[in-house]
């Protein structure tokens, strides 16, 4: 039977490979998001940045004064469902239907006449 022996060769390289994991992993990452204004029903939305502060921020400006982050998503799709009097409902997903769906479903129990506005879905 064999010992394994441990060196500090071995123990450094485990410890690089463990801290380059979450690296590669975050680096894949792709963001979006959805801005909304009830008052006055302007919308933005944004997809596939780095982070979701820059994702937030680019649908911030596409959308305008008065507005605010209604949903942010990560490596899938996002949905913004708007109604009667600016009734909204948000959803997110793998999928784009899956994300149409789960907005439609959100504004329907705030309001009626629920289409969807805005869809957007990251590369990865």
């Amino acid at each position: 039977m064999s010992r394994l022996r441990s060196s500090p060769a071995l123990a450094f390289a485990a410890f690089c490979l463990a801290v380059a994991q979450p690296t590669v992993a975050m680096a894949d990452d792709s963001y979006g998001a959805i801005a909304f204004s009830t008052e006055s029903g302007a919308n933005g939305h944004s997809y596939n940045y780095d982070s979701r502060e820059e994702a937030e921020e680019r649908a911030l400006q596409e959308c305008g004064s008065g507005c605010q982050v209604v949903l942010w998503f990560k490596n899938g799709c996002g949905a913004l469902a708007v109604g009667i009097n600016n009734g909204w409902g948000t959803g997110w997903s793998g999928s784009r239907e899956e994300a149409e769906n789960t907005a439609l479903n959100q504004c329907a129990q705030r309001t009626s006449s629920c289409d969807v506005k805005v869809r957007a879905c990251t590369a990865r």
